[in-house]
């Protein structure tokens, strides 16, 4: 029998009771039964307690109300504006009729799930001249939730616990050295007793490492880093001595990297906590380890003791990285028939575009295949040593010679989804080529210079063309992106839904048979989990790249997304994202079948762009502007002067910004906004030709926008 059934027959037999305890019904008359056929009983309440739902993060639920049948009545329930401007990436929580979302700048909201009204407002006050020290926008992935307290980590480097009841501050600690360029973006997880958070930082010149805290006091107990320091030093590891031997020369001058900015998972069987470790500082493995090396623990899965710290095994996806090539993406515990013998394993589409199924018992490579394009840097995983064999010109870097995938990978932050049922994965994927440089000098590599340090020069960042010799014909095209289902075992494609652009959102698997995902263009998707058809679709009004969750309260599923444009794609990545036009509008939307809220219309955020002053300046300072626009300025405000999202395109400044140019570079008249003083890396002259070259761009923008006689 069937929960369902159980809830009919004790019903019934309620009525029964009260029959015989009751009058007895009219003479002539037989009692009746209400029907309770034609009520159906709705979803048990269903929380969202942890990161990706269930201890694996396989993001599936098993709640099926909202289904293939059903999915075309789900409509918008509530809304919620959050109180910013910037990339919003958090998958939110629910707990005990509360859900629990964080926004950029780590502000945490709570909100009440079934009706969206705030209970309590959380703002760490993160100082804004942080987004100096960062790579992809101020976001925040998520909070962790353990005993009555909210955990969040902070853009700054903090880790701040809340009573989740009141948003009181119960403790608040510093994980990160605030003179160095670290920053957090990842979402803490739930270890036994304890929080572990990681850090961002290695485009900046930083070495990572992860730390556990104690829940309720907020002590370190212990911290593991990812790459070794100076031996000078000493290591704090054998784990860290075993590593040195596989860096050269003074890697430790540069930082090492290995930051462990996102995606972490604790077994709880078999008591082991994994890692994904990021890439190299700087990028170029040619300058931080010039003899070569696998430079560990760069692009890892690490497994720890939870309780010590301790290191137990690792699995490296790249050896030398050297392209960006992160193994810090969406790590899923599941298990596994392999030949007939169950195996638990872990599965993880790092940025390197090959699909890893590893045995999570001891870190033996089960299988490992290409999930998008790879071919221009290797043409596969040798699986007796587990290393991906490298093509010939792999590492030639000489702005000409494509790598696919670019720095952006196969699969970036957005996570992806684990259908038990049906054995299949989804994953966002990007078909997003790059091209690097390497320059003459150690000017790009040396931290603390103004801009990041990966050892590449960004000045050719475009949008290269790929030769047909290295295309999977199973991709319609480059430049967009896709939501693969993949089969983990046979590993291989099962279907694709194509996106309009090089973006996709992270994904939720449900028991009713589909999968949810944002990122196509401005829309929410629902698409057949066994197909890919497309079931269901709503306008969200800007991008919404986080994942979905879904919860159950009061006999109704709802159905979860925190939205907002931003992040890494629309701060730095401008080439790709160039002429989107898409809105930020930050906030949580919450849909539930035959839902009536509508949002409002969208406002009109574009700024006029006025007849900018003439370029005052010959073409030699104008070129020397856009050198140094390009290394201290177009990680936020767009390569090639195409407008950074979230951040001013400086194309539109208006008179008042040109007027006030030195004491806004220089002087820092805007720090508290976020804009820095670079008076360390540029003179007055220096200043005045980037604004030249601003000027030049301007006025070729606004010909474009108003052809005619003047242009």
């Amino acid at each position: 029998m069937n929960k369902n059934s159980k809830l009919i027959s004790g019903f019934v037999a309620c009525l029964a009771l009260v029959a015989c305890d009751g009058a007895a019904p009219p003479q002539g008359e037989e009692p009746t039964v209400p029907s309770v056929s034609s009520a159906p009983v709705g979803p048990p309440d269903t929380e969202w307690v942890l990161h990706g739902n269930d201890v694996g993060e396989q993001r599936f639920s098993t709640l099926d109300q909202i289904n293939r049948d059903t999915v075309d009545q789900l409509e918008l329930a509530w809304s919620f504006n959050l109180y910013t401007r910037r990339g919003v990436e958090a998958t939110p929580l629910m707990v005990d009729g509360t859900l629990y979302v964080t926004g950029s700048w780590s502000m945490v909201y709570a909100l009440d799930a079934r009706s969206g009204e705030l209970k309590w407002f959380h703002d760490p006050q993160v100082d804004r001249a942080f987004l100096a020290k960062g790579c992809c926008d101020a976001v925040n992935r998520g909070a962790a939730y353990a005993d009555g307290r909210v955990f969040v980590a902070t853009y700054d480097g903090r880790l701040v616990a809340l009573d989740a009841g009141n948003g009181e501050v119960l403790w608040d600690v510093q994980t990160t050295d605030r003179n160095q360029s670290y920053t957090i973006t990842g979402a803490p997880r739930v270890v036994k007793d304890r929080i572990v958070i990681g850090n961002g930082g290695a485009e900046l010149g930083v070495r990572g490492y992860v730390s556990a805290y104690d829940q309720k006091t907020g002590e370190m107990a212990w911290r593991f880093h990812t790459v070794p320091g100076n031996p000078a030093d000493g290591f704090e590891s054998d784990a860290m001595a075993m590593a040195a031997k596989t860096w050269t020369g003074d890697w430790w001058k540069w930082g090492g990297g290995g930051t462990a900015w996102d995606s972490m998972v604790f077994d709880p069987e078999l008591n082991l906590l994994y890692i994904g470790v990021g890439n190299g500082s700087p990028w170029n493995a040619k300058l931080r380890s010039p003899e070569g090396g696998d430079n560990l623990f760069l692009a890892s899965i690490v497994a720890l003791n939870p309780d010590t710290g301790e290191y137990v095994w690792h699995y490296q996806t790249t050896p030398g990285e050297t392209w960006d090539y992160t193994a810090t993406q969406h790590i899923i515990m599941a298990e596994l028939e392999i030949d007939g013998t169950p195996r638990k394993v872990l599965m993880q589409a790092p940025k390197n575009g090959f699909f890893y199924v590893i045995d999570r018992t001891d870190g033996t490579l089960i299988s490992a295949e290409p999930y998008v394009n790879v071919m221009t840097w290797a043409s596969h995983v040798d699986m007796e040593t587990g290393r991906p064999v490298e093509t010939e010109n792999a590492r030639v870097f000489d702005g000409k010679n494509v790598s696919l995938p670019g720095n952006a990978g196969g699969h970036n932050w957005p996570p992806m989804s684990y259908n038990p049922e049906l054995g299949l994965v989804y994953i966002p994927t990007l078909e997003l080529p790059m091209v690097y440089l390497e320059p003459d000098s150690d000017l790009y590599a040396e931290p603390g210079r103004g801009m990041w340090n990966t050892g590449f020069d960004r000045a050719p960042n475009i949008l290269p063309e790929v030769p047909d010799t290295v295309i999977n014909a199973e991709v319609e095209e480059l430049y967009k992106g896709q939501v693969v289902a993949w089969d983990p075992v046979a590993q291989k494609r099962v279907w694709a839904e194509p996106m309009e652009r090089p973006t996709v959102g992270g994904t939720l698997a449900t028991a009713g048979g589909l999968v949810f995902h944002g990122g196509k263009d401005t829309y929410m998707t629902a698409v057949d989990a066994e197909s890919g058809d497309v079931l269901w679709s709503r306008d969200t009004q800007t991008s919404a790249w986080a994942a979905p969750m879904t919860y159950a309260i009061g006999g109704e599923q709802y159905l979860a997304i925190a939205a907002g444009f931003g992040g890494g794609l629309a701060s730095e990545a401008s080439a790709a994202a160039h002429g989107w036009e898409i809105p930020n509008i930050s906030r949580v939307l919450v849909y539930k079948l035959g839902g009536t809220h509508e949002l409002p219309a969208v406002p009109d955020y574009q700024r006029p762009l006025v007849k900018p002053d003439a370029v005052s300046a010959n073409d030699a300072v104008v070129e020397q502007g856009k050198v140094l626009f390009h290394r201290h300025c177009a990680m936020c405000h767009g390569d090639s002067l195409r407008g950074g999202g979230v951040t001013p395109d400086l194309r539109y400044a208006n008179e008042a910004v040109h007027s006030s140019w030195q004491e806004i570079v220089l002087g820092g008249a805007l720090e508290k906004r976020g804009m820095i003083s670079f008076s360390e890396f540029l003179s007055e002259t220096d200043a005045e030709s980037v604004r030249q070259y601003v000027l030049y761009g301007a006025n070729r923008l606004y010909n474009d926008l108003n052809p005619g006689p003047q242009g």
